[in-house]
């Protein structure tokens, strides 16, 4: 049901490891999602911890769903002085390619303890069905 649009995400994520971020504001690693389809809805969770409600945005335009957050600095204040900050900051997203089967117009989003849930239901034209076998019509018998 999903395609992955970011083949560089593993190469970011190593690259990350192994040269450390540098300054308060880094490039976030991405946000870890689960998929999976629970009767006719398909399930996306995605694990975005300490973002405000707010913060959180999503968008679709044709079938791309595209989800940004933004995780901002906790402390505040000209007396505050930093000693550890391994938390990402800044703005991140993730896109995902959804396919034709899922009905796009109907998806809801719900945001709790730091999991956004998008819950996207399948499509009618999408699920199974039964066709019925109508009878054959009868012959007709010239007669002359």
């Amino acid at each position: 049901m999903l395609m992955r649009t970011d083949p560089f995400r593993e190469l970011d994520r190593l690259s990350q490891q192994l040269l450390g971020t540098s300054g308060t504001w880094s490039r976030p690693s991405t946000m870890p999602m689960d998929a999976y389809r629970e009767g006719d809805v398909y399930v996306i969770t995605l694990d975005i911890p300490g973002v405000d409600a707010d913060a959180i945005d999503i968008d679709l335009e044709r079938n791309m769903l595209t989800v940004k957050a933004e995780r901002r600095p906790t402390a505040k204040g000209e007396n505050v002085q930093m000693e550890l900050s391994e938390r990402p900051l800044g703005v991140f997203s993730r896109q995902l390619m959804l396919a034709d089967t899922l009905d796009a117009e109907r998806i809801e989003a719900t945001y709790e303890a730091g999991v956004l849930t998008l819950r996207i239901p399948i499509a009618e034209r999408a699920k199974p069905r039964k066709i019925t076998i109508g009878g054959s019509a009868q012959p007709k018998q010239i007669s002359g």
